[in-house]
């Protein structure tokens, strides 16, 4: 099979790791003839350009797809992707993310090729500028009669776009993102050696949180609830994975409520590293105004740590509430604060959580489980065409 993907840049982030792995497992895994398409990656979110590269994937970059909007640009970008496409010449193209979603797409239907759109997280959302919101919501109805099918990382997606109008709901199929699982069952450094590079103590109760310090990904609130959580527990630790242009923002708060002994700020790290430090934390918290299925969320679990989360997008399909972790109401920092507040003084609950979230999870998040079943969306969608 030959494949193009197109995305809009390859930071470090849910959508892009996904999108690696499907292009990866397709080459390695069953042989097809795979092309990723991207804009340049430049920012503190952190690149995985090289990984692919050193990976030895076709990488083809397109300087016209950037992330920010501009109607001459991005015309310009539609005209790159169908020339790219057009020497290419793939069976099936997958698009992902917002921007590149849409021009891809369009870009697709003018040369009549059989396509393919992920759903990471819906481009229209909770936090937009209305006016963004319509349009893109607008975009999204008018790109989905270039699209063949749907793929969506999770149910809470399909849900959105059936009831905004975007498609019917036969159009979609649910696939969870793929990881490397067993990375995340077996961490490369013990968590005493991250905990005493951090200088946490082994009776610290530390809750781990991993996204970019950017708008939207809900460190505000945790901050705000760490102060009657550290009344409660002065012992609690936060571990930030991540970095971003709000760090400063976020550790003058931190200051302000006198907590910055509670807090520690890992900064970016590559992916593959991210289970040293689930594993170093006893619980996982996401607190993100929305995503599609936050990743850090299962990988949690998989590390066998009980997670709390908002009440959002696809949060409730792997957070069961008491099952394997405490489902909170979005932007409730009472609530929030309470969670962990009973997590960190309840170590038997935390085990239970943490162990059935395990359980339950592991096999359906391998990434090659994903790419199987992407492959099967692909023959489907070629059948019907009769390609």
């Amino acid at each position: 099979m030959r494949v193009a993907h197109i995305i809009t840049r390859m930071i470090i982030g849910g959508a892009q790791e996904n999108t690696l792995f499907n292009v990866d497992d397709q080459h390695y895994l069953f042989g097809d003839q795979v092309c990723l398409m991207t804009g340049h990656t430049t920012g503190p979110e952190g690149s995985l350009e090289r990984r692919a590269r050193d990976r030895g994937l076709d990488v083809k970059i397109l300087p016209e797809l950037t992330r920010n909007i501009s109607p001459l640009t991005d015309w310009k970008a539609v005209g790159a992707i169908r020339k790219a496409l057009a020497d290419y010449r793939p069976e099936i193209v997958h698009t992902h993310s917002s921007k590149a979603g849409i021009l891809g797409r369009l870009a697709a239907s003018q040369l009549s090729l059989p396509t393919v759109h992920t759903v990471h997280g819906a481009s229209f959302h909770f936090g937009q500028n209305p006016l963004l919101h319509y349009a893109y919501r607008w975009a999204e109805r008018r790109a989905a009669a270039w699209c063949d099918h749907f793929i969506c990382v999770c149910d809470a997606m399909t849900d959105q776009y059936v009831a905004a109008g975007v498609a019917p709901r036969e159009k979609f199929t649910t696939i969870y993102s793929g990881m490397d699982v067993d990375k995340f069952l077996h961490p490369t450094r013990t968590a005493s050696e991250i905990r005493a590079e951090y200088n946490l103590a082994a009776d610290d109760i530390v809750f781990c949180k991993v996204a970019r310090l950017f708008h939207l990904k809900g460190h505000n609130y945790l901050i705000e609830a760490a102060a009657a959580v550290a009344a409660q527990v002065p012992n609690v630790r936060f571990l930030l994975v991540g970095d971003g242009v709000l760090k400063d923002q976020y550790q003058a708060r931190i200051a302000e409520l006198g907590l910055t002994s509670h807090f520690r700020f890992v900064g970016l790290v590559p992916p593959d590293e991210v289970t040293n430090y689930l594993h170093a934390a006893d619980a996982v918290v996401h607190t993100s105004d929305w995503e599609g299925l936050a990743r850090v969320l299962p990988q949690g679990l998989l590390a066998g740590k009980p997670i709390i989360s908002f009440d959002v997008d696809g949060a409730p399909e792997v957070c069961i509430n008491d099952q394997t972790g405490i489902l909170v109401e979005h932007r409730n920092t009472k609530q929030l604060a309470d969670a962990m507040i009973r997590l960190a003084k309840d170590q038997p609950l935390r085990e239970r959580l943490g162990h059935n979230g395990q359980q339950r999870f592991t096999e359906q998040f391998r990434h090659e489980n994903m790419t199987a079943q992407i492959r099967s969306v692909y023959q489907e969608v070629l059948e019907r065409r009769g390609t």
